[in-house]
């Protein structure tokens, strides 16, 4: 019988090279749950996955939106189960990777946000442009602790859009998302990576020493040219928002390199409080890969 398997955890704990080995034992393929991998061209500032490290391993939802558009959650929840179904369908397993908790949680759970009110929208976005990114991001931290947490200061249009649906509904916007067993797959197995904090921030600092040496300012300026600065998304990553506003001359590359480390060390803590509140994870402790890739087959 076919597995459904989720691997989470923060930035730069593993998460790729664990599911790269899972899917190799098990003969399964893997579904990207990262929300700026989806973007073609974004490869050396989301630690995309080279293919020649994916070692013959079918990836799916990777590069399949234009840097220039915004996706939602709910276009990715369609997407991906129908990707997972259709791949557990033909007999195989499928381990879903990433550290977009919202995605993971939209594969499993039922989300029930509601339609988009225009005028609620517009308010919040001109307040937004008038206010900036951290002033809003503060109201939201204020009215919903637990959105603040999954969604980063720099992603203006997610924030705008968890205090619009917080408007409507007279509610926090995490309160739309179910707290109960997975309601989609609840065969699902979900594995947590977890690192101690200095460690973790070592190797986010090392890993954005070395996007800077493989070449993240030239892609940046490449994805530039291919409407980068159209999508409210994708110019919002980290590292890509920084690395425009040294383009604009706002900042240096040293205190955009800087700026990007600092911007995704608090994104993990942020990860790792999202992730902690989900109970149906087991959280495999650090160790070399062969063991959490013993613990994790352990398990299943």
């Amino acid at each position: 019988m076919s597995k459904l398997i989720v691997v989470a955890g923060a930035t730069a704990t593993g998460k790729s090279d664990l599911a790269v080995a899972l899917a190799q034992e098990l003969g399964a393929e893997i579904v990207n749950a990262d929300s700026m991998q989806l973007y073609k061209g974004m490869d050396i500032g989301t630690a995309k996955l080279s293919m020649q490290e994916r070692q013959g391993i079918p990836h799916h939802l990777l590069d399949i939106a234009e840097v220039s558009t915004d996706v939602t959650v709910s276009w990715y929840q369609e997407i991906a189960r129908a990707t997972i179904d259709r791949i557990r369908s033909e007999g195989k397993s499928v381990v879903v990777v990433g550290g977009t908790g919202l995605y993971i949680k939209a594969i499993l759970d039922d989300l029930n946000f509601p339609d988009t009110d225009p005028k609620v929208r517009d308010a919040i976005t001109a307040e937004a442009e008038k206010l900036g990114n951290e002033a809003m991001h503060k109201r939201l931290a204020t009215l919903d602790p637990a959105a603040a947490l999954a969604i980063p200061q720099e992603n203006v249009r997610r924030v705008i859009r968890a205090l619009e649906v917080i408007e409507i509904t007279g509610k926090p916007y995490t309160a739309n998302l179910p707290r109960a067993a997975s309601t989609k797959y609840p065969e699902a197995k979900q594995f947590g990576l977890v690192m101690d904090r200095e460690t973790l921030n070592t190797r986010i600092d090392i890993r954005v020493q070395e996007m800077w040496q493989a070449g993240f300012v030239d892609e940046v300026e490449a994805l530039i040219n291919q409407g980068l600065l159209e999508g409210k998304t994708a110019r919002a990553a980290i590292g890509y928002s920084q690395i425009i506003k040294m383009k604009h001359g706002e900042m240096s590359e040293a205190e955009a390199q800087e700026d990007t480390a600092r911007a995704t060390r608090q994104y993990a803590r942020r990860q790792e409080t999202w992730f902690s509140r989900d109970e149906r994870i087991q959280w495999i402790k650090p160790g070399s890969a062969a063991e959490r890739l013993s613990t994790a087959l352990a398990s299943l």
